[in-house]
């Protein structure tokens, strides 16, 4: 029986090799095997996908999660301190959600802006505050999403931004808006881990 990658076990050298693999495999345009299509429905499951797309679709969106929310090996351990303190800015229309993660983040030495529900007020702080990087929910309440948030945040200010969402199809369809993917249910290593290696990468 084929043994299956397991994403909360792979490192960044896995990923690449996965990544590599699967990029050879839909570029040939042949059918997968049945191990690797059983593997790639698997993955989608995983992230909640549709493992009933075609391959070829499906592996574009799922790479980007792969590649966007998974650590590189280089990344440090996140206990707080790793990452220098930022201003963050925090978009999550979830009330738990938004208090639990106000919390890691004041713990960890971050300075948070927000938590806001909603685009429209999230952006009109922006104009207040310099902030260094804007963790952004994906579905949120008023017109504007936590995609259009971050298209704008990106274009006028270059923020960096990091979706933190369920949405797991809209945040990989627009990974290009992103530094990072955190998918949620998330913990507070996942969160921190995930600023760390935004520090690292700039």
């Amino acid at each position: 029986m084929t043994e299956f990658h397991d994403p909360a076990t792979m490192g960044g050298d896995d990923i690449a090799r996965l990544c590599a693999q699967y990029d050879a495999l839909i570029a040939k345009g042949t059918d997968l095997s049945p191990d690797a299509a059983a593997e790639l429905r698997a993955l989608a499951n995983i992230f909640d996908l549709d493992a009933a797309t075609e391959p070829a679709a499906l592996w574009p969106v799922l790479r980007a999660v792969l590649v966007k929310q998974m650590p590189t090996d280089t990344a440090p351990q996140a206990n707080g301190t790793d990452a220098g303190a930022r201003t963050v800015l925090l978009v999550e229309d979830d009330a738990d959600a938004a208090a639990a993660l106000t919390e890691t983040l004041d713990e960890a030495g971050h300075r948070v802006i927000g938590p806001f529900h909603s685009a429209e007020a999230a952006e009109a702080a922006t104009a207040l505050h310099q902030i260094d990087l804007a963790l952004l929910d994906i579905n949120l309440s008023g017109d504007a999403s936590g995609v259009d948030l971050a298209r704008s945040l990106k274009s006028r200010w270059g923020m960096p931004v990091i979706f933190i969402s369920g949405d797991v199809t809209q945040a990989a369809r627009n990974a290009d808006l992103a530094s990072a993917m955190v998918i949620k249910p998330y913990s507070s290593h996942d969160v921190l881990a995930a600023i760390a290696r935004l520090e690292m990468a700039h």
